[in-house]
């Protein structure tokens, strides 16, 4: 049935950023809402509504009675799930609002399990595969990749993973425990350098458009697809590093307290305090231990929360390039036919 259209005010351009995208904080305040995992909740029928009413609102019509809130709600919804180039609905396990409860269950098994050949190369399987997916989702949709490249790309990625867990995991076999619990994240930084430039391979062998400050293109640059690669690269090793550096360190800690002990103490003359014994009769060895594993996925959901937002928001999304920087033929084409009005280049670098 159709709906019934009204005028949107003149003022309102819903596809102009909230905030001062210049800014870090600009920028925090963005993905915050982005990335909010609440919206993975949303149904199917609220987010095409969503994509309805936005796109309603670029031909300049909405439904009447809509308040500025819900319009700017539903454009919430529609960059948490649609494609920013294509406009295609992005697969959920893909979405960076699926990064917080995605990841913190992956990292916490990461953190968790590590001590085993077998584990670790279990779970760096399965972080690696949901990362490629992630990659896939938010590629650039202007370079298409093949189904063999991304095959490569994800091989290549899981078996760097893999190579450098598994390696230092034998390697730190007599080095000091909290070495072991920090290869998860060494593995996680390893794949991460090779796992997302072989899944945009396209833009470092063809380029990325490359545009003036009015969004005039102006031609295809490998060295601005290296740029903005090299930033993403950077945004998601940021992103993983505070949960795999500072939660080992904490949970170390943790263990220390009678109540984490991995078995409680029978013999009489080790000094346990009456305060251990006490949290140690009111939490038994097996709930404990049980409680182990969720205590680390909840405390990795903590640091994803903040810092999926903030490694997003490490550069700008619309990313620039001096001229002089870009290779020589492109510069001379562009100085040739605009002369010194283009200081800088744009381009969009991806998620």
């Amino acid at each position: 049935h159709c709906l019934e259209m009204a005028a949107v005010p003149l003022s309102f351009d819903i596809d102009a950023p909230r905030w001062d995208q210049s800014t870090f904080m600009g920028r925090l305040r963005h993905f915050l809402n982005v990335t909010d995992p609440r919206t993975v909740l949303v149904s199917e029928r609220e987010l095409d509504r969503a994509q309805a009413v936005v796109a309603g609102c670029r031909a300049g019509m909405v439904p009447p009675g809509s308040s500025r809130e819900q319009l700017l709600y539903a454009k919430k919804l529609y960059d948490s799930a649609f494609h920013p180039d294509s406009g295609e609905k992005m697969n959920l396990i893909g979405r960076m609002s699926f990064q917080v409860p995605g990841g913190m269950a992956l990292t916490g098994c990461m953190l968790q399990f590590y001590r085993t050949v077998p584990a670790v190369v279990f779970w760096q399987w399965v972080n690696q595969s949901f990362n490629a997916i992630v990659n896939y989702t938010n590629r650039n949709a202007a370079s298409p990749i093949s189904l063999a490249q991304i095959g490569v790309a994800y091989v290549t990625a899981t078996t760097t993973a893999l190579a450098t867990a598994v390696g230092l995991n034998l390697y730190t076999k007599r080095a000091p425990p909290l070495l072991a619990r920090w290869v998860p994240f060494a593995a996680v930084a390893a794949a991460n350098c090779v796992n997302i430039p072989m899944m945009r391979q396209q833009e470092i062998i063809h380029g990325v458009s490359v545009t003036d400050e009015d969004n005039n293109e102006l031609g295809h640059s490998r060295r601005a697809a290296v740029k903005g690669i090299a930033q993403v690269v950077v945004s998601r090793i940021t992103m993983a590093a505070p949960g795999m550096i500072i939660l080992p360190i904490v949970m170390e800690r943790l263990e220390k307290f009678p109540f984490m002990q991995v078995s409680p103490c029978c013999c009489s003359g080790c000094g346990i305090t009456t305060v251990s014994w006490g949290l140690t009769l009111l939490f038994p060895l097996q709930r404990i231990r049980v409680l182990h594993a969720p205590l680390q996925v909840l405390l990795c959901g903590g640091f994803l929360l903040f810092m999926v937002p903030a490694a997003c928001a490490l550069f700008p999304q619309r990313c620039s390039l001096a001229l002089a920087d870009l290779e020589p033929e492109l510069r001379d084409r562009i100085v040739a036919k605009h002369g010194d009005k283009v200081p800088y280049v744009y381009f969009n670098k991806g998620l």
